[in-house]
């Protein structure tokens, strides 16, 4: 089933970053959330994995 026009919007207008531009060179990042730090780490096979 296709999206709805309103449902399609919604979509397109989710912000995109690229992962490499997000790490910046580096394997790994920590983000800050609500008082909890995660881990966004590249892994040698260039899977991305997020841990807490």
């Amino acid at each position: 089933m296709l999206p709805s026009v309103d449902e399609a919007a919604t979509v397109s207008s989710v912000r995109r970053i690229s992962s490499q531009r997000l790490l910046a060179g580096e394997r790994e990042l920590v983000i800050q959330h609500q008082g909890s730090e995660y881990h966004l780490r590249l892994t040698r096979n260039g899977k991305l994995i997020l841990t807490k």
